[in-house]
């Protein structure tokens, strides 16, 4: 059974936690959805100052809306459109400081901010991408980008056993 957990220690520290969860989560389970909806909530419980945390998954050459934590949201974006369909055409994490200046943004959810995306890769093959808003302005910096990059790979493990 899964408790909510205390995140002591510096960020580091308490993103390297949540990576031991997420392992122990995954710990048996191949299923996919099942996966990724575990995984969004616990992000939505560990991250603050966030109100949108979930995956696009490739799909017929277009990401599709899959498990999340938040608002309803955009079912499909064109890759090269938003955030999320810029993280899709680089393969690399893309951090917005401020949304309302990133060219073509999609608001799915009018209270964003900013906005990081983290591509999904199976051996280079773009799976999907996982999304995460905030209201705030600047709200993610490098150690979230290098620990969500950390979190996705953990995730992708899945897909390789």
């Amino acid at each position: 059974m899964f408790e909510v957990e205390t995140y002591n220690g510096n960020r580091e520290d308490q993103y390297d936690l949540l990576i031991k969860q997420l392992k122990s989560l995954l710990e048996g389970e191949k299923n996919v959805i099942a996966n990724l909806s575990n995984a969004s909530a616990l992000l939505n419980q560990f991250l603050d100052r966030i109100n949108w945390v979930g995956f696009y998954l490739m799909e017929e050459g277009e990401l599709v809306l899959g498990p999340f934590q938040g608002l309803p949201a955009c079912v499909r974006i064109p890759v090269g459109k938003g955030v999320c369909g810029t993280a899709v055409v680089k393969l690399e994490t893309v951090r917005v400081e401020d949304v309302h200046l990133f060219p073509g943004h999609i608001a799915c959810d009018a209270a964003s901010q900013s906005e990081i995306v983290i591509p999904m890769l199976d051996n280079g093959k773009l799976i999907g991408v996982l999304d995460i808003d905030s209201p705030e302005k600047n709200r993610f910096d490098e150690i979230d980008q290098a620990k969500l990059e950390k979190f996705v790979s953990t995730l992708m493990e899945v897909y390789k056993g």
